[in-house]
């Protein structure tokens, strides 16, 4: 049997993670070899993935990232079973990471089916599932190309938001950063009126409707009336409609046009992890 040093353990421990006792006993498994130790260990984390497949994954860590000309951004939920890993450094970090190489693709499954550290991002989730003993996988994935994009991340990696401008102009930084903030404070289901799906508008109109017979409204009136409660809906639920958080004198559409003339949101994505 191979004598296993601290320093192999050690070396092992960096490459993959895993704990310095898990390290060792793959090395002493393996005889010393560091890619029978690896694969090892991958089985590992395919035996627990197995075990906890019907686990709920809840928690985890909201990561949004943009490219360095503001172009591109991406936003990525790494999800896990408890609020504990989630707060880990190096589960952030490897979210972050995620993130950043998510910008390549479009496809949640070309990402999960792209290299990571000698693997697949794939792999490496299993991987990680045998290291952490939770598990692990990619839930929300989601892209947007712009002219101009911001971004915002609230503390504590539970939201993550990604918006869109349509002209690099003096402010847009900020102006994308504060409108990314908005999303992830008021939650908005659309962009706009137009991205509202038919379906959620023929409901709020029978709601709408339900409650002003309920009132005793006239049925000749429904009609106009529920357009108005329409109206309030749109206004509280579509992001370029709502009152601007720092300042609800205006809508964000109006703050982003108080920028530069013309400016508008022309997109957003919106990713969170709630436990």
């Amino acid at each position: 049997m191979a004598n296993i040093t601290a320093a192999q353990v050690n070396e092992l421990r960096k490459l993959t993670g895993a704990g310095m006792m898990d390290c060792k006993k793959a090395l002493v498994e393996a005889n010393g070899d560091f890619d029978l130790a690896i694969e090892n260990l991958r089985k590992k984390g395919q035996k627990v993935a197995a075990n906890r497949a019907d686990r709920e994954s809840t928690e985890g860590a909201a990561i949004a990232v943009v490219n360095a000309d503001n172009t591109l951004g991406a936003v990525i939920t790494l999800n896990c079973e408890t609020d504990f890993v989630a707060k880990n450094e190096d589960f952030i970090k490897l979210a972050t990471d995620f993130a950043t190489l998510a910008l390549q693709f479009d496809k949640k499954e070309d990402f999960l089916a792209a290299p990571f550290e000698n693997i697949t991002v794939a792999e490496k989730l299993i991987e990680q599932t045998g290291v952490i003993g939770e598990k692990i996988e990619i839930g929300t994935f989601e892209k947007l190309e712009g002219t101009f994009i911001g971004s915002y991340i609230h503390a504590g990696n539970k939201i993550a938001t990604i918006v869109a401008l349509s002209n690099s102009v003096e402010g847009a930084e900020e102006a994308a950063r504060n409108v990314a903030m908005q999303a992830a404070a008021m939650n908005p289901i659309a962009l706009n009126e137009e991205g509202v799906a038919s379906d959620i508008i023929e409901k709020e109109i029978e709601i709408a409707k339900d409650q002003l017979r309920q009132e005793g409204k006239p049925e000749a009136m429904l009609d106009n009336i529920a357009k108005g409660k329409l109206n309030r809906f749109f206004k509280d639920n579509t992001l370029v409609n709502q009152d601007y958080i720092k300042e609800n004198k205006m809508s964000v559409a109006q703050y982003v046009d108080s920028i530069s003339k013309g400016l508008t949101v022309v997109g957003f994505k919106r990713a969170s992890v709630v436990g």
